[in-house]
C-alpha cells in the first residue's frame, strides 16, 4: 500500500512544536549596529572602539525607544570594566558594605558618563567615566560610614592622622603626642585635636552594649544604667534667657505690674489697689503684655534684630 505524501499546504502550516524545531528568538532593536551578544565579554581594546560607534548612534536615537535602550544598555555592559578597575582602589576599606555594593554605586555614575558623554569632543570616553565613578564611590563611603555628619575636611584630617600614627609608632617605639602629630603633617597642634575629635563620629556604639571593660562597672552593666537623666528644667534655662533681655525693655510700671502678679502672686484687685487703677484695667493691661512676651520669645528675630532691642508696646491705662 503506497504512503500518502504530505502536501505542501500541510508541510507549510506545520508549527515548530509540531516538528520540534524550537521557535526563533526575536531579533532586538539594534538600531544598525552589530548585535552584541554577551557585552561584558569584549576586549577592553575593542570595547574602546566600539564604543565610539555605539556612543554617535546613541546621540542620534529618541530617548526611550527600544533602539536608544539597546545602544544605552550595550554601552554600560561594555565599560563595566572601567568600573571594576576603579574599585579595586577601595578593596582595602572595610568599612562602607560589601563590595557589591560598590560595584552598584560605581556603575551609577559609569550611567552618569554615559549620558553626560558628548562623542562631537573627540575625548576619549574613560577620561570623563573615572572621575564620574570614583565621586559616586568616595561619596558613598562619606555618606555611610559615618555615625555622625562631620566636615569633609577633617573627615580626610582623620584619614591622614590614622596614616601618621602608624608611621610614628614604627618610628619612636611609642604612641605619638599630639605634638608629634602636628610637626609630622606640619599643623596645628589645636588642627590635630579637632581631628582626633571628629574622628570620635567615625563609629558609634549602642547604649545598651555592656560596658563590662572598665573597672568601675559591674559584668553585663551598660552604658545607659549610668548616665543621667534628662534635666526637665533645661527647657526653663532657654526661656528665661530669652525673655531676660523683653523684660529690660519694659517700663518701671509694667515690670512692677509683673512683679506683683508673678512675683508676689497678688489679686488682679489687690494689684490695681497697689496702682491705683481698676481691676478691669489690670486684667486688660496683663493681657495685653503677656501677649506682647509670648509672641516675643516665639517669633523669629530679623537678621538685624537682637532680642535685646525688642521693645514691648506701650501700655496706656
Amino acid at each position: 500500500m503506497p504512503v500518502p505524501v504530505p502536501s505542501s499546504r500541510t508541510a507549510d502550516t506545520a508549527r515548530p512544536a509540531d516538528t520540534g524545531v524550537p521557535a526563533p528568538r526575536p531579533r532586538p532593536h539594534t538600531a544598525g549596529l552589530p548585535l552584541i551578544e554577551d557585552p561584558r565579554e569584549v576586549a577592553p581594546s575593542d570595547a574602546r572602539e566600539l564604543s565610539k560607534v555605539f556612543f554617535k548612534r546613541l546621540r542620534e536615537l529618541s530617548e526611550g525607544t527600544p533602539e536608544y535602550q539597546y545602544v544605552r544598555n550595550t554601552l554600560i555592559e561594555m565599560n563595566a570594566s572601567l568600573v571594576q578597575y576603579a574599585v579595586r582602589r577601595f578593596r582595602g576599606r572595610g568599612e562602607g558594605g560589601d563590595m557589591e555594593d560598590i560595584v552598584q554605586v560605581g556603575t551609577i555614575g559609569l550611567i552618569k558618563a554615559i549620558d553626560r558623554f558628548d562623542p562631537s569632543l573627540e575625548n576619549e570616553f574613560s577620561t570623563l567615566a573615572m572621575p564620574y565613578i570614583t565621586g559616586e564611590i568616595k561619596r558613598h563611603f562619606r555618606d555611610t560610614t559615618w555615625a555622625v555628619h562631620v566636615p569633609r575636611r577633617l573627615q580626610e584630617l582623620r584619614i591622614d592622622i590614622a596614616k601618621a600614627k602608624e608611621e610614628l609608632t614604627v618610628r619612636l617605639d611609642r604612641s605619638p603626642t599630639v605634638a608629634d602629630l602636628a610637626a609630622h603633617l606640619r599643623l596645628t597642634e589645636e588642627d590635630v585635636v579637632e581631628g582626633l575629635v571628629a574622628a570620635n563620629g567615625h563609629t558609634s556604639g549602642s547604649l545598651d552594649a555592656p560596658q563590662s571593660e572598665h573597672g568601675d562597672q559591674t559584668e553585663g552593666q551598660s552604658l545607659a544604667d549610668v548616665m543621667g537623666e534628662e534635666e526637665p528644667a533645661m527647657e526653663l534655662v532657654e526661656d528665661i534667657q530669652t525673655l531676660a533681655p523683653l523684660l529690660e525693655k519694659l517700663t518701671d510700671r509694667e515690670r512692677r505690674m509683673l512683679q506683683l502678679r508673678f512675683g508676689e502672686e497678688l489679686t488682679q484687685a489687690q494689684i490695681g489697689a497697689a496702682l491705683g487703677i481698676s481691676q478691669m484695667q489690670v486684667s486688660r493691661l496683663l493681657t495685653r503684655l503677656l501677649t506682647h512676651l509670648r509672641e516675643s520669645m516665639l517669633a523669629d528675630p530679623e537678621p538685624s534684630e537682637t532680642p535685646a532691642g525688642r521693645t514691648a508696646p506701650a501700655l496706656r491705662v
